[in-house]
C-alpha cells in the first residue's frame, strides 16, 4: 500500500466571491441575497447576518435568530421581527423546524399547529416563510421558477452523508413535479474548507458513500495508512500514533449532490463566506462554542 504524505496546512481566510450585505437596514442589519433569486419578482429570501440585534454578547449586539440558553426567548423574536422586516415579509409566518442532522423533509401546506422536527421544508403555497438555522452548517435555498416551488435545507456533516440535498429534490419532484435542470439553488455562509475540520472516521464515511469523496477532504486518510515513523518512535512496536484529522469542504460536498441530481452547474450559487474566519459578519459554534449566536436562511413566496 502506498504511503499517504502529509504536508503542512495553511488555514488562510478565502476571499469572499459570493454576494456581498446589502445597505444596513435602519437597526444596522444586513442581509445576504442571491442575485439570480433577487430577480425573481414574486420571491423573498435572505441569509442573515451577525449585525443589527438586541441580543447582548459582552459587549456586542448581535441578530442571534435561535432560542439558545443564554440568551432570552424576548429578544430572539425582537430580533425575528427585525429579520422578517428585512425581508419585506413582516406579517408571514414563520416556519422554523426543531432540527437534529436528519435527512427529514416537511412539507407544508399551511402553518403548522406545532413546531415540526426536521431539517428541510419544501412548500408551494405563497405566505409561509420557510426557515433554516445554522451557526457552521450548511444552509440552502431552492426555487422553481417554473412550477413556482421552495425549499429551505439544513446541511451539516451528518445530513449532507444521509443525502438530504438529493431527497429534497426528490420530494419536490414527486409533489411538485420539478424538473431539476429548471431548479436554481442558493448555498449559503457556512464553514469552510479552510476551517472545517474532521476525524477520520467522517472521511471513512463519506469514503464509503460518495465516489468523488476524495475530492472533498484537503487530504483523504481512514487511520488505516501505515506509519512509516512507528519503529522510530518511543511507542512499543505495532502501535500507531492516532490519525490526523482532515479537512472537509462541505459546500462541495452538496454542490456534488446537485449536480448528481440534474441541476445545472451555472443555477448553483454559493456565498464564499467563512463562518470561522468571518465571526465580525457571521456566527461560527465551532469557533464561539455554546455563546455562539444562530444565523438563519428563510424563503418564501409572496402573497
Amino acid at each position: 500500500m502506498p504511503l499517504t504524505k502529509s504536508r503542512p496546512r495553511k488555514r488562510v481566510a478565502r476571499k469572499p466571491h459570493g454576494p456581498t450585505p446589502v445597505a444596513p437596514t435602519s437597526h444596522g442589519l444586513q442581509l445576504l441575497q442571491i442575485p439570480a433569486f433577487s430577480k425573481l419578482p414574486w420571491l423573498l429570501h435572505g441569509f442573515s447576518t451577525r449585525p443589527g440585534g438586541i441580543s447582548a454578547l459582552e459587549a456586542e449586539k448581535i441578530l442571534n435568530l435561535g432560542f439558545t440558553d443564554w440568551d432570552t426567548r424576548e429578544n430572539v423574536l425582537e430580533n425575528r421581527r427585525r429579520f422578517q422586516s428585512a425581508l419585506r415579509a413582516p406579517d408571514l409566518p414563520l416556519i422554523a423546524l426543531k432540527q437534529f442532522h436528519s435527512d427529514v423533509i416537511h412539507l407544508f401546506d399551511s402553518v403548522p399547529a406545532d413546531t415540526c422536527r426536521g431539517d428541510a421544508a419544501i412548500t408551494d403555497r405563497p405566505s409561509l416563510l420557510l426557515a433554516v438555522q445554522t451557526a457552521d452548517c450548511v444552509p440552502i435555498l431552492l426555487v422553481d421558477p417554473k412550477k413556482r416551488a421552495i425549499a429551505a435545507i439544513h446541511a451539516g456533516w451528518r445530513g449532507t452523508l444521509a443525502r438530504i440535498v438529493t431527497k429534497t429534490i426528490g420530494a419536490m419532484q414527486m409533489h411538485f413535479r420539478c424538473n431539476p435542470r429548471d431548479l436554481l439553488a442558493a448555498i449559503g455562509p457556512s464553514i469552510g474548507p479552510c476551517c472545517y475540520d474532521v476525524g477520520t472516521e467522517v472521511a471513512t464515511q463519506f469514503l464509503s458513500q460518495f465516489p468523488d469523496a476524495p475530492s472533498y477532504f484537503d487530504e483523504l486518510r481512514t487511520g488505516d495508512e501505515p506509519n512509516p515513523l512507528q519503529w522510530l518512535n518511543m511507542m512499543p512496536p505495532g502501535h500507531q500514533p492516532p490519525a490526523k484529522n482532515v479537512l472537509l469542504d462541505l459546500r462541495k460536498a452538496n454542490r456534488s449532490q446537485f449536480q448528481a441530481a440534474g441541476l445545472r452547474p451555472q443555477n448553483i450559487h454559493q456565498v464564499d463566506l467563512c463562518t470561522a474566519c468571518r465571526p465580525d459578519l457571521l456566527f461560527s459554534y465551532r469557533k464561539e462554542g455554546p455563546a455562539s449566536g444562530r444565523l438563519m436562511a428563510a424563503i418564501a413566496l409572496r402573497p
